[in-house]
């Protein structure tokens, strides 16, 4: 058992055509082979050819896996740069359409597209997945229990999907809306323990509804394969400054719940339907919005609700060395997210130009650069 709180984080990317910034619905000959050769398992391909993954190492270092982050998002971008591609960091790409889609070709996702049929094809969007080690990790069922009020905090923080086959969609972060149309998703149920947990995925499997776990694609989940307590529900984030702070965020509330166990042991049905609802206003409003407070039985504002739960865990960020990193959460809940960055440009550049098209262009420009920084 550790008590460092490892932790990893994995980021998905859209691989886009560098000149127009389109989205490649093929990859190049030879494009994936090299990003390995130069990679390794740092990086992995995802259900459809127009995405990719990287990953970090594990690390108890904020600042160290900044540095990672960041160099393997300009390695991943020299490689694609040789083949005329670039990468886009952001929930949803600005103007792709799912229709003409190619999937990747594997076994485990030949029998996903094959079971999610149309579903599959929609899939056209990315995500940020944070993954850290608990001491024990039978207590990771619990803790992902206890966590789901505070699901919608890092939804809001992350949104970057305000476009959706180039129209704006009216939500800051229209990624979910798409995903959860497939099954396993959302908010996961409210298990008790691990062994509730256990004979649910039993079933599943015997059913032959799943093949592991890993097909069980919540907002939050134990890892199958690490012992890791995954956060899946951010959009994947433009600048890897939000994602560290994120990631600082949820490594910090998962030491917080553990060293405190009394915290919301009582959480039930009446609690995720409200952590639904505000799921929702996480979506549609970014960090201008407001969540229900079913304590206080009221709205609060996301911005103060975000303060509040820095002001939670700071003690435990300072503990892991991560508190500065926290503290950029309330710069995001100040500021805005990507998604309000894309909103502000289209807007500027559709004022100056005149032209809808352009304005896009604007968009999709302003997140390839903002990747690479």
């Amino acid at each position: 058992m550790s008590n460092d709180y490892s932790f990893g984080i994995e980021e998905e990317f859209f691989v886009v055509d560098a000149q127009t910034k389109a989205v490649q619905r093929r990859m190049p000959a030879g494009f994936f082979d090299e990003l390995k050769e130069r990679l390794g398992d740092a990086v992995s391909v995802e259900m459809l050819q127009s995405q990719l993954e990287i990953a970090t190492r594990p690390s108890t270092g904020i600042g160290s896996a900044l540095d990672e982050i960041r160099k393997l998002r300009h390695a991943v971008s020299q490689v694609a740069g040789e083949h005329g591609l670039a990468v886009i960091a952001s929930g949803t790409h600005p103007t792709a359409t799912w229709d003409g889609v190619r999937a990747t070709r594997a076994n485990r996702y030949d029998g996903v597209m094959n079971d999610l049929k149309m579903l599959g094809e929609r899939n056209m969007v990315c995500g940020l997945h944070v993954h850290v080690e608990l001491p024990d990790p039978d207590e990771r069922v619990d803790v992902m229990r206890r966590i789901v009020p505070y699901i919608p905090h890092f939804i809001a923080l992350s949104t970057s999907s305000p476009f959706w086959g180039a129209k704006q969609t009216g939500l800051m972060g229209y990624r979910l809306a798409a995903y959860d149309e497939l099954p396993r998703t959302g908010l996961p149920e409210m298990f008790e323990n691990s062994a509730a947990y256990e004979r649910y995925v039993e079933a599943m499997v015997a059913a032959r509804a799943i093949t592991d776990s890993s097909y069980v694609w919540w907002a939050i989940r134990p890892s199958r394969q690490l012992p890791t307590l995954e956060l899946r529900a951010p959009d994947s984030c433009t600048r890897s400054t939000d994602t560290v702070a994120i990631a600082a965020l949820y490594r910090s509330l998962v030491r917080f719940l553990v060293r405190n166990p009394h915290h919301n042991r009582d959480v039930g049905p009446v609690d995720r339907a409200i952590a639904d609802e505000n799921k929702w206003r996480a979506q549609r409003y970014g960090v201008h919005g407001s969540f229900v407070d079913l304590a206080q039985r009221r709205a609060v504002a996301v911005r103060d609700a975000v303060d509040g739960l820095v002001n939670l865990v700071a003690s435990d960020a300072e503990a892991l060395g991560c508190l500065d990193a926290l503290m950029r959460v309330r710069t995001i809940a100040e500021e805005g997210t990507s998604a309000d960055v894309q909103l502000a440009v289209f807007q500027e550049a559709q004022h100056r130009t005149g032209n809808r098209t352009e304005a896009l262009g604007a968009v999709k420009s302003w997140l390839a650069t903002t990747t690479m920084q």
